[in-house]
């Protein structure tokens, strides 16, 4: 029992890192960014030629790695989503387009096998409640609770941050107060690249970096968003533990081939019942008709 609390636990701040950096561009700018999975391989991938092709000390190849995705996030709304902004299938195919085409080339430079692997933070384990848990995965947890803090001081106690708030609230309003819509976005889109990279680099040391994982991680985080509330911060953390104790109940009591269903299941509900999620923000069907 003590064992599913803590691993539920660490599920949980997996679900929120992955997730935070999609919802944080949705909340702010509207546009759902399918290129999310692309750009957490694309943190990893980088993080591990800047130290194995570069020799560059892992620190600053983290560094590196977070502002080099930002930056693209960034030249993704500049240079492809300003053009179609506000049609939203045209900026899901846009965003999904640039994704599958990032992780297609990946797979063609050779991103495939055993040989990519990020190192750990810290190698060995502790003991927690009589449960060892190594440290990478402490790590996921005390990065997940730091990242939700930073957001709220960020967009409550920053002149950015309450540009941010301001165009999410009522983008009218800001934009007679002469706050640039696009200028805005694009750097919503940009910090929501940097998290998604900062999430991989987090996460992937306890796994192989693989193409095919950016198609399962946007996913997942789809799955999150839809059920807590694409721009909701606070249901992005009630979704996580919701999903990361309901996949260990379910991978401990019947099997983990079982996990995914839990997840199109608890999808399909919140659909049903609540369409904007369980803190979403935005209008039902009935106050849309």
């Amino acid at each position: 029992m003590v064992g599913m609390l803590v691993y539920g636990l660490i599920n949980s701040a997996f679900f929120t890192l992955i997730t935070l950096g999609f919802s944080l561009t949705f909340g702010i700018s509207g546009v759902a960014n399918f290129a999310h999975g692309a750009f957490y391989i694309t943190g990893a991938y980088l993080t591990w030629q800047f130290v194995n092709s570069l020799g560059l000390p892992y620190p600053i190849a983290i560094g590196l790695s977070v502002l080099v995705t930002g930056l693209a996030g960034a030249a993704l709304y500049w240079l492809v989503l300003h053009r179609v902004r506000g049609l939203v299938l045209s900026e899901v195919i846009a965003t999904f387009g640039v994704g599958m085409g990032l992780l297609e080339f990946y797979r063609s430079i050779g991103l495939t096998g055993h040989s990519y692997k990020l190192p750990t933070f810290i190698d060995g384990s502790v003991e927690v409640f009589g449960v060892y848990v190594d440290y990478q995965r402490l790590i996921i947890i005390a990065a997940g609770a730091a990242l939700v803090l930073f957001l709220w001081f960020f967009t409550h106690h920053t002149r950015l941050g309450l540009t941010f708030r301001g165009i999410a609230q009522e983008e009218d309003t800001a934009l007679a107060f002469g706050i640039q819509s696009d200028r805005t976005a694009m750097l919503s889109l940009g910090m929501g690249s940097a998290f998604a990279a900062l999430a991989a680099i987090t996460v992937m040391p306890l796994s192989l970096l693989q193409v095919e994982e950016g198609s399962h991680i946007l996913i997942l985080a789809l799955a999150v968003g839809i059920v807590g509330g694409m721009e909701s911060v606070f249901g992005i953390i009630v979704a996580s533990l919701i999903f990361g104790y309901s996949q260990i109940i379910v991978a401990t009591y019947f099997s983990p081939h079982y996990s995914m269903i839990v997840l199109l299941a608890a999808i399909i509900l919140v659909l049903v019942i609540k369409p904007s999620g369980l803190f979403g923000k935005f209008k039902e069907l009935e106050e849309r008709v």
